[in-house]
């Protein structure tokens, strides 16, 4: 069982900055990503990256957001800049073990095939 805890979140005027930080026992084997859910609205895919660093981005961040991983600290990250109020929404890690390359995983956007996933935490953007 892989146990994923975020941190980073809070409150930011656009244009601003906020990295967000995830820990977990993960190693260097997972397809990881970011999540974002705004209330009454379906969890969209922000960011992904695979285990040999490769990284894909949903049009909506590309050139605003940069996903990262530092193995040694079992730590996945999300830098965010130029931060717009749509930004606004619970942010979450999530992991998975099995796929078939680096191109499925950075491509494939869909929370459904991930298995593991952190508690969220909330990123709030004022116009």
């Amino acid at each position: 069982q892989v146990q994923l805890v975020e941190s980073g979140g809070g409150s930011v005027e656009a244009g601003g900055s906020l990295r967000l930080s995830c820990v977990g026992d993960t190693g260097s084997g997972y397809c990881m990503g970011w999540f974002r859910q705004v209330p009454g609205k379906q969890r969209e895919g922000v960011a992904l990256i695979a285990g040999d660093g490769s990284a894909g981005y949903a049009d909506s961040v590309k050139g605003r957001f940069t996903i990262s991983k530092d193995i040694a600290k079992n730590t996945l990250y999300l830098q965010m800049d130029n931060l717009k109020p749509e930004d606004t929404a619970m942010y979450y890690c999530a992991a998975r073990f099995s796929y078939p390359s680096s191109s499925y995983c950075i491509r494939q956007f869909y929370d459904f095939l991930f298995a593991y996933w952190g508690q969220g935490t909330q990123v709030t953007v004022s116009s």
